[in-house]
């Protein structure tokens, strides 16, 4: 049997996540965005909310094509805020921008948000295969100092807890159960 974390088991959009994406390494810096980006948009909602807004959030955002999302005009956020197919916070929509062009200053630094993401684990996904999702935190030392590290580059909703939910989903940190194995 495929051991799912419970949060996991709740539908099938959650599974398919679960199964498929959560855990899996990200390198490429588009993806790396999106998720960061889905990750701002879930502070206080259910991942399941924003997974079924995700096409609409992609499609608004241009599919996080880093430089049309940077240069995003205020005038497309106000409207984006209207929009009921999409998570209507308005600060959640501005921090895409935001971030945006903060990953694009990370890439002039460093060549690519991969690289800089990647070097806080020192290019190996942290496999951690707790036995119960009880033992999962919410937040650790390395999100809270990546966290600190992301807020001073500009980044937005990037509290300790939303990196470690981050890190967990870009693969950098693999949470899932001791008995866990990915079906292919």
């Amino acid at each position: 049997m495929v051991e799912r974390l419970a949060w996991a088991a709740q539908d099938p959009l959650l599974q398919a996540y679960h199964d498929h994406e959560w855990g899996v390494p990200v390198h490429d810096d588009r993806a790396l965005f999106e998720l960061l980006s889905l990750e701002g948009f879930q502070a206080g909602l259910s991942w399941l909310i924003v997974l079924q807004k995700r096409a609409a959030i992609k499609q608004a955002f241009y599919d996080f094509e880093l430089t049309a999302v940077a240069q995003m005009p205020p005038a497309k956020i106000d409207a984006l805020a209207q929009d009921p197919q999409l998570i209507r916070n308005r600060l959640k929509l501005q921090a895409v921008v935001v971030n945006a062009q903060a990953i694009q200053r990370v890439q002039q630094a460093w060549g690519s948000f991969d690289a800089y993401l990647w070097h806080w684990v020192d290019g190996k996904p942290l496999v951690n295969r707790p036995q119960s999702q009880a033992e999962i935190p919410t937040q650790t030392p390395l999100s809270q100092t990546i966290a600190k590290d992301m807020k001073k580059r500009g980044f937005k909703f990037v509290g300790p807890v939303i990196i470690y939910s981050y890190l967990q989903g870009a693969g950098l940190v693999d949470d899932h159960l001791a008995g866990w194995r990915r079906l292919e």
